[in-house]
């Protein structure tokens, strides 16, 4: 019999900034306010590259790139009326060989 999918809302625990704190700085051994300020400077640098349009790769983990969104025409879901959204700026992320391989295993 095929097993079930598990429900992804439950599936999914993720850590919050405080957790991956601990994490890094017990797998390291750090202090938290090492680890924290560690963390810190990587969410800075992260804002920063792709605020400046030059994205970020972590080689084997994860790329992420600024995107340019089209202005598209969308609908007012109360009241059906059309109307055109605005382009804008996105985010794409995409895993590298390691999250690949450590997901299908």
């Amino acid at each position: 019999m095929e097993e079930k999918a598990p429900n992804t809302k439950d599936a999914c625990m993720a850590y919050n900034k405080s957790d991956l704190v601990s994490k890094i700085a017990q797998k390291s051994n750090l202090t938290k306010a090492q680890a924290e300020a560690a963390v810190n400077a990587f969410q800075d640098v992260f804002v920063e590259a792709l605020q400046s349009g030059e994205g970020l790769k972590l080689t084997g983990l994860f790329s992420a790139e600024r995107v340019k969104r089209a202005e598209r025409t969308g609908r007012n879901p109360r009241t059906g009326e059309t109307i055109k959204i605005p382009a804008s700026y996105g985010v794409r992320i995409s895993a590298g060989s390691l999250l690949k391989k450590a997901v299908t295993e």
